[in-house]
């Protein structure tokens, strides 16, 4: 529910009352206020994962009550009771006392409470009567989550807090000169290695993933080394090594602060392999083992890499409890380490075989009846089921709602039932069918049958049918999608009326049917090639994918993220024929973002070595997110939406290997924004052929949700990327669109080399759509309709051509393909316009083209297909003009 905020001039009171409230604290805090905790006692809560029950506006989020700053940066929450806001400090403590520091809007009853899980709270402290102000309280508790629970406010307006610190202890002993040997300070931190014998069941996470059955090794030979990086200097004390049967005889253990410098700490000759536990004394972010001399025949092989930290007096960074009142406290200069892990926030709804088919079906109809008809509004859902079976459930699939099993493999988590989307809410049309998805699951459909009639950005993903599958409304209703990938369905595929369809390394049944552009990459049972009679583009193999990562959850139950390996010449489904190769990586190691976190958290996250998890909500930043890491993951959940605020690039990718952007929504904003994601520096040279970038199911759209403004969607400057199924949309309807009122250029920019691009679907930007200058490059599938909202031919002209192709290889590209391609005109404006051609590309034997089409879809007309070859696209007759191979 919307609040209204609060009256801009209330700061100025706010400031009148703070300076008065801080007078009058040093007369009074004697009464109000008790100090008595160990001044060994540690501050716990800054900087960690904050949730709220609601936040007054974007500037005033959870968030804003951990960072340290008593007097600037605050939480509010809505003008409402209760209200509730709480803390994630990473894993159990024991907590001694809380500080509470109110801004003129406090509360005069609340508790504050405990949990182990975020969901079972404990009261530690009830207070009623309360002023206000600066407020400690000695308790007794312990628990992973802390939370204020605000049962009555003092005013009008909501709860508002400047701070809230929670002091304690973790595990063991942590007070100053001791080591910590309660607490493994490796455990589920990033991890590299000289090398692994086995990338995916030996990688280095494997050594600090807190499980004794998992584990690294090496190549066999010397010397080779494991590094771990705790995310910030720290004083290390202990290190502990569980060896394997292949152990190292001779090592050393060597810290460093840059991850290039190292420093030995601790020599070993003559190791015996086992468990051994060595005392060392040092300091650095980085620890590593450094292998001289192996005892076998074999690598270097650690089942669990243990480091223990302990503080000095001189080098302690913790902040402690004042003894005595202070009217103005001073906030830390330091907040330690960002936290990896922690809940998933409300938006994620988690379902388990031991609820009642009742209890799920009334929360699944409940979401959907909330976003059914949401096609711009702020409702962001993520459905997870953990593994087990469920009968008897009909999964209706809304706007910017997923649903996904948490099973390691989709046969993990059986639905007998359905998983649909129809069209009931437009008439049966299902063109604007948008942002939404299903993975990782297995159905069984009540009828045989499963519908899933959706447009773009609807993915369907490491799904295991049994049965068939129909892509359109039951009247058989215009449908623009779609895709799949990576999933097997046992039965017909009927696409019925969809205009165009993208499969991608499935397993089908059969498949019947076709509009103007079916395309099968590496589809196991797909058609044969006929293009255009019927339209089927069929290619037996897919040259190198790479499937997105998912969330899953181990035979513990906790939260993992698996990134499935690069694969070459494939086809089918990876998951049929044994377990998705690949590599898995603790939650630990995701920062868990929240919306209101700020750009400059998320990048000293990514500083400190975690990769990021957006949960579902829309985020607002006004900076850019730089994604400097190698092998960084930056998943998101439930359609995360992260909008460019004040012409911001909301985020960049660096010159390295490896990192992997998946399911995310990018928003322009009303502020013009160059891009709104750049993957790769302007003139970014590295190759990374042997880890590519990769972009799978990242969607960008400038307008719809409001007036909006950016130069391009997607820019693609590092070599070797894989783009995996993308929509970028300028909106054509919804709010702010216009042709002058959400302007863009372009919608895909390609300047690297050996680019690859799966599933392309851009649609309706004022220029070229695409432009792709690199060389190299290979799509397979295009979808695109040209701008409908041109206001004349004269307006949408250039060096004497009427209109901008939708796809542009530049004039010095000397090699590059494309295959399944088709694009379409409706000139709502202006009727008369008749855009020269949809494909503009220089005329040399290595630039191919195979299997595209233009289609007039009732106004306006494309004169040519291809450069000057094809016939016209005619208003009069939508039928496609079809070009089955140039040159």
């Amino acid at each position: 529910m919307l609040t209204a905020a609060r009256p801009a001039h209330r700061r100025r009171r706010n400031l009148f009352i703070a300076s008065v409230a801080a007078i009058l604290m040093v007369a009074t805090y004697a009464v109000t206020t008790t100090f008595s905790a160990s001044a060994a006692d540690t501050l716990l809560s800054q900087g960690k994962t904050a949730l709220s029950s609601s936040d007054e506006n974007g500037g005033t989020p959870a968030s804003a009550a951990f960072d340290g700053n008593t007097t600037a940066t605050r939480w509010s929450s809505a003008a409402s009771d209760p209200q509730w806001l709480r803390v994630d400090l990473g894993q159990t403590a024991t907590i001694s006392q809380i500080k509470l520091y109110w801004e003129a809007a406090y509360a005069t009853a609340f508790k504050l409470q405990t949990s182990p899980d975020g969901n079972t709270w404990t009261d530690i402290k009830s207070v009623t009567g309360a002023t206000g102000g600066a407020q400690t309280y000695d308790v007794t508790g312990s628990g992973r989550y802390v939370r204020m629970y605000g049962t009555a406010r003092a005013t009008g307006y909501g709860y508002s807090l400047w701070e809230f610190q929670v002091y304690g202890s973790y595990g063991g002993t942590t007070n100053p000169g001791t080591c910590n040997t309660g607490v493994n300070a490796a455990q589920g931190k990033p991890a590299t290695a000289s090398s692994a014998e086995n990338a995916g069941a030996n990688a280095a996470g494997a050594a600090v993933d807190g499980n004794t059955g998992t584990r690294w090794s090496s190549l066999f030979a010397d010397p080779q080394w494991l590094r771990v990086d705790l995310g910030a200097t720290q004083s290390i004390c202990q290190v502990t090594i569980n060896w394997e049967a292949a152990y190292g005889k001779d090592f050393q253990i060597q810290t460093s602060n840059d991850g290039t410098n190292f420093t030995t700490i601790k020599t070993v000759t003559g190791g015996t392999g086992g468990i051994q536990t060595l005392d060392v004394a040092g300091s650095g972010r980085y620890v590593r083992v450094y292998g001289t001399a192996r005892g076998t025949g074999y690598g270097y092989s650690i089942w669990e890499f243990i480091v223990r930290t302990g503080t000095s007096p001189s080098g302690s960074a913790s902040t402690t409890p004042s003894t005595s009142p202070s009217a103005s406290p001073t906030p830390s200069t330091s907040t330690g380490p960002i936290q990896g892990g922690g809940d998933l926030g409300s938006n994620v709804i988690v379902f388990d075989p031991s609820q009642s088919t009742a209890t799920i079906q009334t929360k699944l109809d409940q979401i959907f009846a909330q976003q059914e008809t949401a096609q711009f509004g702020p409702g962001r859902v993520q459905f997870l089921f953990k593994p087990g079976t469920y009968n008897g459930l009909n999964a209706q699939i809304g706007f910017y709602t997923s649903i996904n099993g948490l099973g390691q493999n989709p046969q993990d988590v059986r639905i007998n039932g359905d998983i649909t989307v129809d069209a009931g809410w437009f008439q049966g049309n299902a063109t604007q069918n948008f942002w939404r998805s299903a993975e990782n699951l297995s159905v069984y459909p009540v009828s045989g049958v499963d519908r899933w009639a959706v447009a773009q950005a609807a993915p369907f993903r490491r799904m295991d049918i049994h049965g068939g599958m129909t892509l359109a409304s039951p009247n058989c209703g215009w449908a623009s999608g779609g895709y799949i990938a990576d999933s097997r369905v046992t039965g017909n595929i009927n696409p019925c009326s969809q205009q165009q369809w993208f499969t991608r390394d499935s397993t089908i049944g059969s498949w019947n049917g076709s509009v103007w552009n079916m395309v099968f990459s590496g589809v196991q049972g797909a058609p044969a090639n006929s293009f255009p009679n019927p339209p089927y583009t069929t290619l037996p193999t897919s040259p190198i994918t790479q499937e997105k990562p998912y969330l899953y959850t181990d035979a513990s139950g906790a939260y993992r993220v698996f990134v499935p390996s690069l694969r070459t010449n494939s086809s089918g489904a990876t998951w049929i024929n044994g377990q998705t190769p690949g590599t898995s990586l603790s939650i630990n190691q995701f920062y868990v973002a929240k919306p209101g976190v700020s750009a400059a958290t998320l990048n000293a996250a990514v500083a400190q070595g975690l990769n990021l998890l957006f949960t579902p909500g829309v985020y607002h930043l006004n900076s850019t997110v730089n994604i400097n890491r190698a092998g960084t993951v930056v998943l998101g959940l439930g359609y995360a939406t992260i909008v460019a605020d004040n012409g911001a690039l909301p985020m960049a990718v660096g010159d390295v290997d490896g990192v992997k952007i998946a399911s995310l929504l990018f928003d322009a904003g009303p502020t013009n924004s160059p891009a709104l994601l750049q993957v790769g520096p302007n003139g970014a040279s590295g190759n990374h052929a042997t880890a590519p970038n990769l972009i799978s199911d990242v969607f960008l759209r400038v307008g719809g949700a409001g007036a909006a403004k950016a130069s391009a969607a997607l820019i693609v400057n590092n070599n070797n990327t894989i783009i995996d199924h993308i929509w970028a949309w300028r909106a054509d309807h919804g709010d702010g669109a216009g042709w002058t009122s959400n302007p863009s250029d372009n919608g895909l920019i390609v300047n690297g080399q050996n680019v690859l691009a799966y599933g392309l679907f851009v649609e309706h930007f004022n220029k070229y759509n695409v432009v792709w200058n690199g060389n190299g490059g290979r799509t397979i599938f295009f979808q695109n309709e040209l701008p409908y909202d041109p206001p004349s031919a004269a307006a949408w002209s250039h060096d004497g051509i009427v209109g901008y192709a939708a796809y542009k290889v530049g004039n010095n590209v000397t090699t590059h393909e494309g295959w399944g391609m088709g694009s379409y005109c409706v000139f709502t404006t202006d009727a008369s316009i008749a855009a020269y051609h949809s494909f503009e590309v220089p005329n040399t034997p290595n630039v191919k083209f195979h299997n595209i089409l233009t289609v007039s879809l009732g106004k306006g007309s494309i004169t040519h297909v291809i450069n000057d070859t094809g016939a016209a696209a005619q208003a009069s007759a939508v039928t496609p003009s079809n070009v089955v191979s140039y040159p």
